[in-house]
């Protein structure tokens, strides 16, 4: 039998970017836009991505197959107060097999002439299957990459 195993763990990440927190905030809120930016993975593509943005609606991804498996994510979103805080759980599959399950907590702060985002994760993870410096990096990506479209959005066109 296989050893079951449970390490928790949280983490949190600041990010401050040039745009109104209503303009962060709908980064999180737009189909369109969560789909450009929401992915840490360039190799498994954007495969499926469906978001019901709502108090008890919910969000799921699910990647195009890769060498190390399909990746797959479910989110319930529990408390959302326009440009200001979203509060949703999610657990993270790799071909079916539950990595983790995460509570997740998004503050959206005006500062300057853009907004600070707090990001804090509370997580257990499973069985070894995934490390919270894998998710922490995974994270950060995204962030990364909300910036990008941040700035494309800003763009003159």
């Amino acid at each position: 039998m296989t050893e079951r195993t449970v390490v928790h763990a949280d983490f949190a990440i600041e990010r401050h970017y040039d745009a109104s927190p209503a303009r962060v905030f709908a980064a999180f809120a737009d189909p369109a836009a969560k789909r450009r930016w929401s992915t840490c993975h360039d190799e498994g593509g954007h495969g499926e991505h469906s978001l019901d943005f709502r108090e008890g609606g919910s969000e799921t991804m699910r990647g195009a197959p890769t060498p190390d498996g399909v990746y797959a994510m479910r989110a319930i979103f529990h408390e959302i107060v326009p440009r200001e805080r979203i509060v949703y759980s999610y657990e993270m599959l790799r071909d079916d097999i539950r990595l983790s399950v995460s509570l997740v907590t998004l503050e959206f702060h005006g500062e300057s002439a853009g907004t600070r985002l707090a990001f804090t994760e509370q997580a257990v993870f499973l069985d070894g299957h995934d490390t919270p410096q894998a998710r922490e990096q995974g994270t950060g990506i995204g962030f990364d990459r909300l910036a990008q479209e941040l700035a494309r959005e800003a763009a003159p066109a």
